[in-house]
């Protein structure tokens, strides 16, 4: 009787296996405590959240009304109640972001391993590679020096689109449009600078609209209020007036600030769990996959040795 060739290829399939365990059981151990030295050296990766929802209800009843009825009536930007898609906008732009970075001096937390805290300067050495410039660089600065706020862009520091590239990588902006909400969420070593940057997005996000806000109301009363000199009929004065009201209203809704564009619904707070790296994860993942890439490299080893074999 033949034997099985089924049965004949497994035993060689073992054979193989079993006569280069050696290799087998240094390649998986290599490679698995690599992996756990080198996730040991990653930092812990904290992520705080805020949930917010937009102010449906703004200003004085009666608005749509007064816009249809003064359709005519060109040059004027009525207020109108701020949308999800505004608002995700604002906190992805890079004006909002600029404002951060600037207003609390981000540039320093971002790049925590290249400031020197003690002397209160950046470490020399330490720059980034997106912070080299080329010769047709430094001779157009040279020729022509930009304002005071290029001096940020030393060679041992980074700069302020640096700032908005680590921004992006660690800021997420996500819209649940079955509920309305929009949540931002900070993912940084820090947990307790996590949750401070989410509340400077929320806080720079509130008062930039505000100021917008204001600024619009401005320009609207200040229309409006020419258009009251220049028309007789009393019926369309009454409507303007109604309009300067409207405008006066929210403008003291700005100056009230809080709730005036968005509502808090889950405030940021500091993380007490990190959510990367996933030490015992990276681990297992190495295990498996070195595991499989040893057999490979046993069999193509045999191959190798067959060939020579019959060569």
């Amino acid at each position: 009787m033949n034997p099985d060739p089924d049965e004949i290829n497994l035993l060689d399939y073992w054979r193989v296996i079993w006569g280069g365990k050696i290799l087998l059981l240094l390649i998986v151990i290599v490679s698995s405590f690599t992996t756990a030295f080198v996730s040991l050296r990653m930092p812990n990766i904290y992520q705080a959240t805020a949930t917010i929802t937009p102010i449906v209800n703004q200003g004085a009843g009666g608005l749509p009304s007064l816009t249809q009825q003064l359709g005519g009536l060109a040059g004027i930007s009525l207020p109108n109640p701020p949308l999800s898609s505004e608002i995700i906008s604002l906190l992805k732009s890079n004006i909002l972001r600029e404002k951060i970075i600037e207003k609390y001096n981000l540039l320093t937390i971002l790049f925590f391993e290249q400031w020197d805290e003690e002397k209160k300067t950046w470490k020399k050495g330490k720059r980034s590679i997106l912070n080299i410039e080329f010769p047709l660089q430094k001779l157009t600065r040279a020729i022509a020096p930009g304002n005071p706020k290029d001096a940020m862009k030393k060679n041992d520091a980074p700069h302020i689109w640096d700032g908005l590239r680590r921004l992006s990588s660690i800021v997420k902006v996500n819209n649940n449009v079955r509920e309305n909400t929009i949540t931002i969420s900070v993912e940084f070593p820090d947990p307790l600078m996590a949750a401070k940057m989410a509340n400077y997005f929320l806080t720079t996000l509130n008062d930039y609209m505000t100021s917008e806000a204001k600024r619009v109301a401005r320009i609207n009363m200040k229309y409006l209020e020419q258009q009251v000199d220049k028309t007789a009929d009393p019926f369309i004065k009454q409507k303007i007036y109604t309009l300067i009201a409207q405008q006066i209203e929210t403008s003291m809704l700005a100056e009230v600030k809080e709730n005036f564009a968005f509502k808090m619904i889950d405030p940021p707070k500091e993380p007490d769990q990190k959510i990367k790296p996933n030490r015992a994860s990276m681990v297992m993942l190495s295990f498996v996959v070195s595991l499989f890439l040893g057999i490979f490299a046993l069999f193509f080893r045999e191959y190798l040795k067959k060939s020579r074999a019959k060569a």
